[in-house]
Order: structure tokens, then C-alpha cells, then sequence
């Protein structure tokens, strides 16, 4: 009996087949590498010691037709020794619900993503690389160039849970948010007394990825405006009864436009929005409307300079001139000009000499 036993578990059942068909053109088969049942047969015996008939190979196959699943093959008629004709079907493959560009597309976002950790990243690296085959995996292996300096983080995906349910049922969260010391290590924000940590107590109404980062599109309770926090800095998060403030009291009367949104803060940072206009090089038009959309207002100056109008946040505006200092010119606000000729005259005192050190 023990050996009887040992033997049921060496040699698949016949029932197993359809199964073992279906994981073979799951492995080995797409567009470029189409199989015959001769292929699949020789498979079958090989990594799953079933011997079988091309004709029960036909009929699994036909079987995983009717049963949905996407299979494509070429027909072809040829006369049998009987002097009938028959219908050969061949070069079997599985047809993915995601194709290897689209995967790819999938996992650069994972690459350029610094939200995850790198363990994390390549965990979910290999589960996309088995939505294809084993030809797909060969293809990735030299593009694993993440950071080796993981996130701090390790709540981030289940802050993302609560905060897709909370936004969702339309409740407030709590949570902490760390911040860095100069020893590199992340710790809670404390409250003003220094006592405790500070607890934030917001109305989530939209998570939102830009250079690399989720950020919560929120309402901190007690303060007029949105604002904007990075996820994975968001720790020791709860769900809350309490409704959400509704967007129309903070001036959204036709709710939260996140193109929009996301055009006015290209930092992410938080505050109103004011109207900036601003001269530019031409050969900045690109980068421009990668910035603020291609909603942007764009006027010529002259041939070599363009007059740019945007609505965009302050403070965001303030770094965004200073990273193109030497191609843009900031004409107004008022406000906007006299921050930057500040900045540019700190800047000019610190490198106007010899380094300090």
C-alpha cells in the first residue's frame, strides 16, 4: 500500500492533464513561440513524466477553448491515409490579458518608484514577471537597477489600504508624520510642547503619484486650505467615524480637479495658488508644459523668448524659478520677484567669495 501511495504522487493523474497543458502554454508559449501538440507532448513527458497522445493533447486543448480561456492556433487540412480530409490544428499559444510592453511599463513604474522598498519592488517585480513566460523573465534581468537605500516606511502599503477606504466611505483618518534628524534616521513629528507626537487628524480626498511619490490630496482638520502629504511618511494610521470636510466649504464648489491640481503644485507643496507670469528661453517650451500641462499660456516676446502664464502655488513657483534661474524671469507677482532677488542675493553673498571650508 505504501508503495502504491508513493507511486499515485510520482505519476500525475490523467485528470491533472488540462492543467499541465495549460501551465506549459503558460511557460513556454506567445506570439514568437508558438507550440504544436508534438511540443506540448514532448513537455508533458519531460517536467511532468505524463506520456500522452497527440489526439487527448488536441482534446485538452479544445476543452481550455470552451472553457475560456484565450488560446490561438492555425488550422491547416491534409487527407489521412484513409482518403479523408482532417483538420490539423497547430501552433498553440496563450494570449495574456497583459502584454510583455505593457509588464514592462508595469515594472519600470516599480524601478522608478520611491515609495517601495527595494525587497518589496522585487517581490512584486516577480509576481508581474509570471503574468508572462519564461522568455519575458530573460528579458528584465539586466534592468534591476533600483536603490539600494530602501524607504524607512514599512506601513506604506497598508497606509494606502486605509487611505483607499477612507477616501472611499468618505471618513477622516488619523496619523503621524515622520520626519528626518541628521543622524538619517526617520522619527514622529512632536507636538509644539515637545511631549508627545503630533497627531494629524485630516480629510482625505485623493492620493496622487508624481516623481516617484504618492502624496495625500487632504484637508488638515482646523486649517482653510488643501495640503499636501507625502504617504510614505505617514505612520501609526487609523480610520475615524467622522465625515470629511466637504471640498465645496474650502472654496472647491465642482470638487477637486487633479490635473489642475497637480499643474499648480509642482512641488507638492501646500497653500494657494496665484496667478505667475514669467519670461522664458524657447528651448524651455518642453520643459514647461511637462511641468504645468499643455494647458499653459504661451506667448512670444521676441525670437528667442517666450511670455509664459500660470496658476501654481507660491512657494513651488519660488524653487521652480530658481532651478531654471538663468532661462526664466519671473514678471509678476510683486511678491514672487522680491522672494527670488532676496534668495539671489543670499546665493550671490554665499558664493561671491572664497569657500569657508
Amino acid at each position: 500500500m505504501r508503495g502504491n501511495n508513493a507511486m499515485n504522487y510520482t505519476i500525475p493523474p490523467k485528470k491533472l492533464l488540462i492543467l499541465n497543458i495549460l501551465d506549459i502554454l503558460r511557460k513556454y508559449s506567445d506570439e514568437n513561440h508558438r507550440l504544436s501538440a508534438k511540443d506540448i507532448g514532448e513537455r508533458l513527458e519531460r517536467e511532468y513524466t505524463q506520456k500522452v497522445d497527440r489526439k487527448a493533447i488536441k482534446r485538452n486543448l479544445v476543452n481550455l477553448l470552451d472553457c475560456g480561456y484565450e488560446l490561438e492556433y492555425s488550422e491547416s487540412t491534409r487527407v489521412n491515409k484513409r482518403g479523408e480530409e482532417e483538420t490539423i490544428m497547430s501552433d498553440w499559444y496563450l494570449v495574456r490579458e497583459l502584454t510583455d510592453s505593457e509588464l514592462r511599463l508595469l515594472i519600470d513604474g516599480l524601478l522608478f518608484s520611491k515609495t517601495l522598498s527595494y525587497n518589496r519592488c522585487k517581490e512584486l517585480i516577480r509576481k508581474l514577471e509570471g503574468l508572462s513566460n519564461n522568455y519575458f523573465s530573460s528579458k528584465v534581468r539586466h534592468i534591476r537597477n533600483m536603490s539600494e537605500n530602501p524607504p524607512q516606511n514599512k506601513q506604506v502599503l497598508y497606509t494606502i489600504d486605509i487611505l483607499d477606504e477612507a477616501i472611499s466611505a468618505g471618513k477622516q483618518v488619523v496619523f503621524e508624520y515622520t520626519e528626518y534628524g541628521i543622524d538619517k534616521k526617520a522619527r514622529p513629528r512632536k507636538s509644539k510642547s515637545g511631549a508627545e507626537n503630533e497627531e494629524y487628524i485630516v480629510s482625505p480626498y485623493q492620493m496622487a503619484a508624481t516623481n516617484g511619490r504618492y502624496y495625500l490630496i487632504c484637508n488638515r482638520t482646523g486649517y482653510p486650505r488643501v495640503s499636501n502629504y507625502r504617504v510614505d511618511r505617514i505612520t501609526n494610521i487609523r480610520l475615524t467615524d467622522d465625515a470629511v470636510t466637504p471640498l465645496k466649504t474650502l472654496g472647491y464648489q465642482n470638487g477637486l480637479d487633479l490635473p489642475r491640481h497637480m499643474a499648480e503644485h509642482v512641488y507638492m507643496f501646500a497653500g494657494d495658488s496665484v496667478e505667475v507670469v514669467f519670461h522664458a528661453n524657447r528651448g524651455l517650451v518642453g520643459d514647461i508644459m511637462d511641468w504645468f500641462g499643455r494647458d499653459v499660456d504661451l506667448g512670444a516676446v521676441d525670437e528667442n523668448t517666450i511670455c509664459v502664464s500660470v496658476t501654481a502655488n507660491e512657494n513651488a513657483m519660488l524653487y521652480w524659478a530658481l532651478q531654471y534661474g538663468l532661462g526664466v524671469e519671473v514678471m509678476s507677482p510683486q511678491s514672487l520677484r522680491t522672494r527670488l532677488a532676496d534668495a539671489a542675493r543670499v546665493m550671490s553673498e554665499k558664493y561671491g567669495g572664497e569657500s569657508r571650508t
